[in-house]
């Protein structure tokens, strides 16, 4: 990164009801973003019954409020404000977020606020929305690469929250009773479990103005805490999805690192090093050298006390055990074998990842509002940087030891599999 680059450190303030509000001065941007985030995610979801729940919610806060009483209202609106406005949730979380102009930042800010803090929750708009939920579900069934990722998920934390699809199931979409999405909405949407983050061009001053004018006036509440991860039990370690499909689409997984968790800077390295890129050895040895698969790659998922590290191919049929295999392989190959030129150019990679995101508002209000929500420490992006330049070789060496382990592989394949015989092909060095 760039010596003369601004830090994009963050003002913090807490108002009397508890709501946190971030705000990252840009002054080079000509955007502004705002992010409503909410200790709301699949592992506030106890039950199986109870699956699917917060994504249900984000839905529909979109349907209707007090003062917006039909659909049509509020995206008329916000299709009249331009820029990016949407929702997403995830296991932790869930986060409303608007990218716009700034003339247009206090109409997108009021508009959030009234989906967030006055959504009518009607029976009409949640019976019409548990059918576009069902079509969602449909469609990962018709996506076999989301499949295969949910498929692995149910491997590595079976019976528990963070295993399940963020969406659901459809028989707990289809089962889940409106008084519970009425009451989840009024627990869990309160300022005391809120983190609003604006980043880009608006000063301390102003920013505080405008969320104090639009929450300020909103009583906390008593939400619920997240699910905490058990050790035991696991999956099985091989799970098959027969499915007629052109490719047959591989995932092999493992338990990794949580986001708290300072190894985690090593093992991004190593997955950039092992499955990210062109350049990385599974696309080399496996595409290039072997011509197996088109797409390969690693990633790794962190979370407040677990995490994953995954690998992914899509194959044709014939070719699935051998690349079960050559992954296997490679896998055992890379540890204790990183060199440091590999390292060097890892860390080049993360370093301009690093720097190209700080162009861009809405990565700048994610980046500090999620931290803020999940109660990690508020680094700034020079910081996480540092210590991931720090990292060494023998650093690389002993997280791949701790985390590529026999006893923690798990393959999940979904595709022709009828007549696959994988004995002994998910064990290192076979």
């Amino acid at each position: 990164m760039a010596t003369d680059a601004p830090t994009l450190a963050p003002v913090m303030h807490t108002l009397p009801n508890g709501l946190r509000l971030l705000i990252t001065t840009m002054p080079y941007a000509r955007s502004v973003s705002i992010s409503v985030y909410f200790a709301a995610g699949s592992r506030y979801e106890p039950t199986v019954e109870e699956a699917g729940l917060s994504h249900f919610l984000e839905h529909l806060c979109f349907k209707g409020t007090t003062r917006r009483p039909k659909p049509l209202d509020i995206s008329m609106e916000l299709d009249a404000i331009g820029g990016n406005i949407n929702a997403a949730t995830n296991r932790e979380l869930t986060v409303y977020y608007a990218k716009v102009t700034p003339e247009h930042l206090e109409q997108a800010t009021d508009v959030l606020a009234d989906m967030l803090r006055n959504s009518l929750l009607l029976d009409p708009e949640i019976e019409r929305e548990r059918g576009v939920i069902l079509e969602e579900l449909a469609a990962v069934e018709d996506s076999p690469t989301e499949q295969v990722g949910v498929l692995l998920d149910q491997q590595l934390w079976p019976d528990q929250p963070h295993g399940r699809d963020v969406a659901g199931t459809v028989e707990s979409v289809t089962d889940m009773p409106n008084p519970r999405i009425i009451d989840y909405y009024r627990r869990q949407y309160v300022p005391n479990a809120t983190v609003v983050s604006l980043a880009g061009a608006i000063s301390t001053e102003a920013a505080l103005d405008l969320v104090q004018r639009h929450f300020d006036d909103w009583a906390p509440g008593e939400p619920v805490d997240w699910v905490r991860h058990m050790e035991q039990p696991k999956g099985p370690r091989i799970a098959l999805l027969e499915k007629d499909t052109e490719q047959a689409h591989v995932s092999i997984g493992m338990r990794a690192l949580s986001s708290s968790d300072d190894e985690r800077y090593a093992l991004d390295l190593y997955s950039v090093i092992l499955g990210e890129g062109m350049s990385s050895r599974l696309f080399s040895r496996l595409r290039e050298e072997l011509g197996l698969c088109y797409d390969i790659h690693s990633y790794m998922s962190t979370l407040l006390d677990t995490g994953m590290f995954g690998i992914y191919a899509g194959v044709d049929p014939k070719n699935t055990q051998e690349t079960v295999r050559e992954i296997a392989r490679e896998l055992s190959r890379s540890i204790g074998s990183i060199t440091g030129d590999e390292l060097a150019r890892a860390k080049a990679v993360s370093r301009s990842r690093t720097t190209l995101r700080l162009e861009d508002t809405r990565s700048v209000a994610a980046m500090y509002g999620s931290l803020a929500i999940l109660g990690l420490p508020l680094r700034t992006p020079e910081e996480a940087l540092a210590l991931s330049q720090r990292v060494t070789l023998e650093d690389v060496h002993r997280v791949a030891q701790r985390v590529i382990r026999d006893d923690m592989l798990h393959l999940a394949i979904v595709g022709p599999t009828e007549d696959l015989d994988l004995g002994g092909t998910l064990t290192l060095g076979a």
